[in-house]
């Protein structure tokens, strides 16, 4: 091939716009400037120039013998011409200055084959030499013969989509037929899919909105790439595309059974009916077992049936992987293969005597604030571990011993929170739990049986039982006439049947929320477990039970922070479900001035969490650039719905944690107070980012530090917090709230995430991020909440949290060792070949932590996983093909 010339005049390389807008016309006056281009040919380019022009002199001739030849040598010299990235082939470059003379002649043919032959070269031409928008490439395609498109080369095709999707918008305004760009399109997708172009023909295909086509045109060797591309472009579209979108993606996998990645689609779609049928279709044990792992993970109350599973004895065993009881023994299986059984005690965490100077010594060593501190920092670093240092040391010589003993050293609430400790340290493990939480139903004290009550709905958190306990236990309670006892119970409730739209529950609750003497705080508290065990369940009856509560409060009492807690009980049920929330929202417009506009902002972020909707993040962000009246509430939950909204995908991830940086620097003191629990929400138990904001602000700002870090043993923050604690030794409030995100970040001694997101950060699931959004809210009025009397909202936490490991198990659910890589994921959307997934890694044998970010891949080819996602527990089978080395 020559080398490229000086003066080829544009390219033919970039697509559909630069090819048209290269040389309309030969400029100026073109004898000239052919005299000068001949001179600087090469002899072979030259004697090709000269034989196109025969050719086009032949073409015009009358005799349709030599037309023909001439068209089949044109035709033939523009297939076989190669070009390179930067210049037009030489044949297309050379029939440059005859395009027009080309058309004209064409238009004075009549109807023949040679016709058809002259517009499909001139359909090609008109690549590089249309006039901007004429669409001319399209047009003579549709005229010429039906032949293979492929035959001229990718870049022509792209250039032909892209026509169609421009004249496709034209003719369905002018609501045209569409028939013939139907069947180009058709052979398009088929080129493309064919040639490892899947994301361009699910871009064509998206443009005429016919993605049917996609389910007949996708094979065994591109179906896991289209469906990558289809998943991920997901999150960017508008809705209703976006479910579209995922649909086809579904119905891709099931055809060719990749079943678990269908189940992730089903659930983000909130789609049981397809969950329903994946246990119909998929016959294999084995394989169903791991869609329970997946379906207990997500923490979905899902009762299988005969026609999911005919057999009693199996259906009983995956319902009681669903219900979760494997997962305090997979824990406690990590915690002693990473060998951190020993109980740590809050001293271990605190670390006092890494700080020299001030405040190391402790001045007041027994203060009831501290004491309470410790009860949390100790629940959250003990979680699960079923053991400690406080609440479950064995009685010494008398009976009671110590861990009544430290129950008392907690002042009236505090104790509640100290007697429900016991339910965090003894997390998932349910027989044992309320075994040990009995000693305290027997107690004088209201707070302890408070404590009591709320411990067995954290025991309960996140597993099912068959006999249901909590209910049990709990419902008798509700109407006992203490309040804190009436509260425990209401809470115990809301966490142990959270998401599961229990009818049993709610008719438990409900009553009080339509009884006129119950206090303000029941009254709260009840709307916001009822939002749990409905969380986005849209259901109406509850909805309106919590509109009346609301419309009855009096002016005083709306303005009581809790009095919060009403609307938001009000959004947990509307979590996620974008439109569904506009017909309470319309109604909530109706309320008292003081909550209006508090409830809708609440209600709009919980309908729209982890959606991506740009549209509602710019509404929050407008809402925060309004300046306050004294009093008004509302810009703090538009705050936490930027981040709520925003933390659908990394890319919106990013972009909101740069606004709310901004909104610190300027906003009024309630914005600033919100934006780092925020932050705090974006980056749950992922500590990449972190910033530190002023006093008034360093409350929230401390407990989203703990946020940020919960459950990573993060060196960094551990360490600025321990400086806070000797800064702040004398501010018993800030002191308890560094206390707080230190427990936090030591969460489950490093095994534990808060993400309310799994399977590489695709799924969401609803009860972990109610349970943030709970706490955030509280923490928006700390001094009122949390440092107040109702420090155990933040038990709310143990919705959310979730050991962050890999454990990879056998045949039989018996923990399996194996070889695994751990690295940074690697997004490899659209990419070509087979790109490596991750990058980075260490090689480690099972069971492994997971940090944020992290993906894992099995290092051995002796075991397939039945899951394409490594994460919680994976069921591996032996690879039947695989063959030892020796």
């Amino acid at each position: 091939m020559a080398p490229v010339e000086p003066n080829n005049g544009g390219s033919a390389s970039g697509g559909a716009t630069r090819d048209q807008t290269s040389v309309k016309v030969p400029s100026k006056d073109p004898k000239k400037k052919d005299e000068k281009k001949d001179e600087d040919l090469s002899e072979e380019d030259l004697a090709l120039k000269q034989q196109l022009e025969l050719y086009v002199e032949r073409v015009q001739d009358s005799d349709p013998g030599l037309q023909k030849v001439a068209l089949e040598s044109m035709r033939k010299e523009i297939r076989t011409a190669t070009s390179s990235m930067t210049s037009v082939p030489k044949p297309l470059k050379f029939l440059r200055p005859h395009y027009g003379t080309l058309q004209t002649h064409y238009e004075k043919m009549e109807d023949s084959d040679l016709k058809k032959l002259l517009a499909d070269i001139l359909s090609v031409l008109a690549l590089t030499m249309s006039p901007e928008g004429e669409r001319e490439s399209l047009k003579y395609r549709l005229l010429g013969s039906d032949g293979d498109i492929g035959s001229w080369g990718h870049e022509y095709v792209r250039n032909l989509a892209g026509e169609i999707a421009q004249e496709y918008a034209k003719r369905q305004s002018e609501e045209a037929q569409i028939d013939d760009l139907m069947e180009l399109v058709v052979q398009i997708v088929a080129f493309h899919m064919k040639h490892n172009a899947e994301p361009e023909a699910v871009d064509l295909l998206m443009e005429v909105e016919d993605l049917d086509l996609l389910v007949e045109h996708v094979d065994s060797a591109n179906y896991k790439r289209t469906c990558l591309y289809l998943t991920s472009s997901a999150k960017y579209l508008p809705g209703p595309d976006d479910m579209l979108v995922l649909d086809i993606a579904h119905s891709i996998y099931m055809k060719f059974e990749e079943y678990p990645r269908a189940l992730q689609i089903a659930l983000y779609l909130h789609n049981l009916q397809y969950v329903k049928q994946l246990f119909q279709c998929c016959n294999d044990p084995l394989m169903r077992r791991q869609f329970c792992f997946i379906l207990a993970r997500h923490g979905v109350t899902f009762e299988l049936d005969e026609d999911m599973c005919a057999e009693d004895e199996e259906r009983e065993a995956l319902q009681e992987i669903i219900n979760n009881t494997k997962l305090n023994e997979g824990y406690l299986t990590l915690a002693r293969d990473i060998e951190v059984m020993e109980p740590k005690s809050p001293e271990d965490i605190y670390k006092a005597h890494l700080i020299d100077g001030r405040g190391s010594g402790g001045g007041t060593v027994d203060s009831a604030r501290q004491n309470l501190a410790a009860t949390f920092v100790n629940a959250f670093v003990n979680a699960g571990f079923g053991q400690d240092k406080l609440m479950t040391v064995p009685s010494e010589a008398s009976s009671g011993g110590a861990s009544t003993s430290w129950l008392f050293k907690n002042k009236e609430h505090g104790k509640a929170s100290a007697a429900a400790s016991l339910g965090m340290i003894l997390l998932w493990d349910v027989d044992s739990g309320l075994a040990q939480l009995d000693k305290y139903f027997h107690s004088t004290d209201t707070h302890v049986i408070a404590g009591a009550l709320l411990g067995v709905g954290i025991v309960n958190c996140n597993v099912q039982n068959e006999c249901d306990p909590a209910l049990a236990l709990l419902a008798d309670y509700v109407d006992k006439e203490d309040s804190s006892i009436k509260i425990g119970a209401i809470m115990g409730l809301g966490l142990a049947y959270a998401g599961s739209q229990n009818e049993q529950v709610r008719s438990a609750l409900m009553p009080l929320l339509g009884d006129g003497k119950s206090s303000l705080d029941v009254i709260a508290f009840t709307a916001i477990s009822l939002g749990l065990v409905y969380t986005g369940s849209c259901n109406e009856e509850v909805a309106q039970a919590i509109i009346f509560a609301l419309m009855d409060r009096s002016e005083s009492e709306l303005g009581d922070p809790l009095a919060r807690f009403l609307p938001l009980g009000l959004g947990l049920l509307y979590l996620g479900k974008e439109e569904s929330v506009e017909a309470t929202a319309e109604v909530s417009k109706t309320f008292n001035e003081k909550i209006r506009k508090h409830c809708d902002m609440t209600l709009l972020s919980c309908a729209y969490a982890g959606t991506g909707n740009v549209l509602k993040v710019q509404h929050f962000l407008g809402q925060c650039a309004q300046h306050l009246e004294k009093g008004e509430t509302y810009q703090g939950p538009a705050v936490l719905g930027i981040a709520m909204v925003a933390m659908a995908e990394e890319l919106g991830l990013e972009m909101a944690i740069r606004s709310l940086e901004h909104l610190l620097q300027y906003g009024e003191q309630n914005i600033r107070r919100a934006v780092p629990l925020a932050l705090g929400l974006l980056c749950i138990s992922n500590p990449k980012a972190q910033h530190d904001a002023d006093a008034e602000v360093a409350m929230a700002a401390i407990i989203s530090l703990g946020l940020i870090g919960a459950g990573t043993n993060n060196a960094r923050i551990a360490g600025m917090l321990r400086n806070l604690s000797s800064y702040y030794y004398k501010d018993a409030s800030l002191l308890f709230c560094v206390r707080i995100a230190q427990g936090l970040v030591h969460l489950g001694k490093g095994l534990l995430t808060l993400s309310p997101y799994h399977s590489e950060r695709f799924l969401l699931s609803p009860t972990a991020l109610a349970g943030l959004v709970i706490l955030l809210h509280a923490c928006l009025d700390m001094k009122a909440i949390i440092l107040g009397k109702y420090h155990y909202v933040l038990y709310f936490l143990v919705l959310a949290m979730q050991p962050r490991m890999l454990m990879t198990v056998d045949e039989n659910l018996k923990p399996l060792s194996v070889p695994v890589r751990v690295g940074q994921a690697v997004d490899v959307v659209g990419q070509a070949g087979r790109p490596k997934t991750i990058t980075g890694f260490q090689t480690h044998s099972t069971p492994v932590l997971l940090s944020a970010g992290d993906r894992a891949e099995l290092a051995t080819e002796k075991y397939i996983p039945l899951s394409p996602i490594l994460e919680g527990f994976v069921i591996l089978k032996e690879n039947p093909e695989y063959k030892e080395d020796n």
